[in-house]
């Protein structure tokens, strides 16, 4: 390799940090393929985030009244239907209620009662069309169409990775931790690897930007905040499972503490991700599963 190669890769490094993965030498298939369909993944949501804001705001523009009553429901595939059938006010009324019931019904039968009651106040609230409403119910029907094919596609992808995950020898280990389930877990484990290049807890945390990070001016300390630095693949996905993992007795308690410690929300959650860092390393080093009555620390520690 020769020194221009080297700048582009360091150079890469420095200025696409998001976007560089870690390779360990002689790193097996499976983790690979994991890597490859988590990174897949994570494109699939942020086109699903961006088309459903798109789509929000599209409904909006027909009627505020109308996205209040389906826009937070778009997840669910019998809204995306019957905005790709019935997308504008006038549709909904020249659709009436019996049709948007069925249309609803075809795949999501529970919701379709409230989303007749939700479209029936929306049509009450409001009796003006706007300019270019066909031109805009177009765009809706597509958006929804397009959202639909993106949420399969995810829905397939999740059988695929949780295939990868618990087939890799440390699948099945991470997900006995109260909180990792195939798509958090295969995250963490396509970041993580083996655990070898972290030598403790605490490298883990900060490589994964869960560390608090002290502010200095000078001379002078000023208390620490959160980092906004580290891996952030990584990092959401120690959050999304310590969140899940408050249904866990263990996790709550610690939860509860640093509440009644005075942090907030979000930040407690911050902690008991750090905490958990320290169980991670100690349970792909040992090849023990998760045990709530062993503590993490001197387990990584015996294991280095």
């Amino acid at each position: 390799m020769g020194e221009g190669d080297a700048f582009v890769i360091a150079d890469t490094g420095r200025t696409r940090r998001k976007q560089v993965h870690w390779l360990d030498v002689g790193s097996d298939e499976l983790l690979e393929r994991l890597r490859v369909l988590n990174g897949f993944d994570i494109d699939l949501a942020a086109d699903q985030t961006r088309l459903t804001n798109r789509c929000r705001d599209a409904l909006t523009s027909v009627s505020p009244a109308l996205e209040r009553a389906v826009g937070s429901r778009l997840h669910y595939a019998g809204v995306r239907d019957l905005l790709a059938k019935y997308p504008t006010l006038t549709a909904l009324r020249g659709a009436g209620t019996a049709r948007i019931a069925r249309t609803v019904k075809g795949r999501s039968p529970r919701l379709a009662t409230k989303i007749v009651d939700a479209v029936t106040a929306a049509l009450d609230a409001q009796s003006v069309t706007v300019p270019a409403e066909a031109t805009l119910g177009r765009v809706i029907a597509e958006l929804a169409v397009e959202l639909d094919r993106v949420f399969a596609r995810r829905d397939a992808l999740a059988g695929e990775i949780e295939e990868a995950f618990l087939a890799h020898p440390f699948g099945e280990l991470l997900s006995s931790m109260p909180g990792i389930g195939p798509r958090t877990g295969s995250r963490i484990l396509a970041e993580v690897g083996d655990g070898t290049r972290f030598p403790d807890g605490d490298n883990l945390a900060s490589y994964a930007g869960l560390a608090p990070v002290t502010r200095q001016s000078g001379k002078s300390l000023n208390g620490e905040s959160k980092s906004r630095r580290g891996n952030h693949r990584l990092k959401n996905a120690m959050f999304l499972a310590a969140f899940a993992s408050l249904r866990s007795p263990e996790s709550k308690a610690f939860y509860d503490r640093k509440r009644a410690e005075g942090k907030r929300h979000n930040a407690a959650l911050i902690c008991l991700a750090r905490r958990r860092c320290n169980v991670i390393l100690a349970m792909l080093r040992t090849g023990q599963p998760y045990n709530p009555g062993h503590p993490a620390t001197p387990a990584v520690a015996q294991a280095a």
